[in-house]
């Protein structure tokens, strides 16, 4: 029996390990491609953000008379692999953000078997929601929060015998790691979902500290966008949008639990 049970570990530990390996393979592959495309991702993906004609500048200028002016930045590496390692961390990164459903599909296949009917039969469709909600909050960080960002700190001068020269690992830095975060920031509702079923959070709890939550966002908004308040809105609402998601997913479960109890 004892033997069974050591087998049975050891055979949980090598699937675990054959699915960390698919999905290991799956970036490498993904970041050789965005590798053999760098000059063409740094330049369009990222340099245009610095761009008074990118998107985001161009329709806050047409829909809220917000103009940006060209942002005075200049871009430069100060150490000699400066730019291999930016360009490698951010084939990485993207191969990790492309490849996000399959490696939640490959966690969510391990996790899966050891859940009862009735928890898989609740989280039916998980994968697909997740990875819809991660891609949003990747588009918000990159077309949101991100060029608010760089118009901020481009613009922005305590001095004008003082200038704006961005080291590339800064800049790159603060781009993928806003973006990057964002799509985290979207699993809000997935997470509460997960704490309520496991008992460490409920639906009384996060309306008792809505407040509190409120006031960090503005404090959040207003650190990571420029001192104008159409700009927090922009981007304090969708985050206010999916607190009050959390609150009603997580009364959901909390009544189902009752319910059940």
């Amino acid at each position: 029996m004892e033997e069974k049970s050591t087998m049975s570990f050891l055979d949980h530990l090598e699937e675990l390990r054959w699915r960390l390996v698919r999905c290991a393979i799956v970036i490498v592959i993904l970041a050789v491609v965005l590798w053999m495309y760098q000059e063409w991702i740094i330049n369009t993906v990222f340099l245009s953000m610095k761009d008074s004609s990118f998107i985001t500048y161009r329709l806050m200028c047409e829909w809220f008379g917000v103009c940006t002016p060209e942002i005075p930045v200049k871009m430069q590496s100060t150490v000699m692999s400066g730019q291999f390692t930016y360009a490698l961390t951010m084939s990485i990164i993207g191969a990790i953000v492309l490849a996000f459903p399959y490696i939640f599909y490959q966690i969510w296949s391990f996790i899966k078997p050891g859940l009862k009917q009735n928890e898989r039969s609740a989280v039916k469709g998980i994968v697909f929601y997740v990875s819809i909600l991660f891609f949003i909050g990747i588009l918000f960080g990159y077309f949101i929060v991100s060029p608010l960002c760089v118009q901020f700190f481009g613009t922005y001068q305590i001095s004008k015998q003082i200038e704006n020269i961005f080291t590339v690992n800064s800049y790159m830095s603060t781009i993928i790691s806003t973006v990057f975060y964002s799509g985290l920031l979207f699993l809000m509702p997935v997470i509460a979902y997960i704490f309520a079923k496991i008992g460490i959070i409920t639906a009384t709890f996060l309306r008792k500290y809505r407040k509190h939550s409120i006031v960090g966002v503005l404090i959040l908004s207003a650190v990571i966008t420029p001192p104008d308040m159409l700009s927090q809105i922009i981007v304090s609402i969708p985050i206010l949008m999916l607190y009050e998601i959390s609150i009603l997913v997580t009364a959901r479960v909390n009544k189902k639990q009752a319910q059940e109890a």
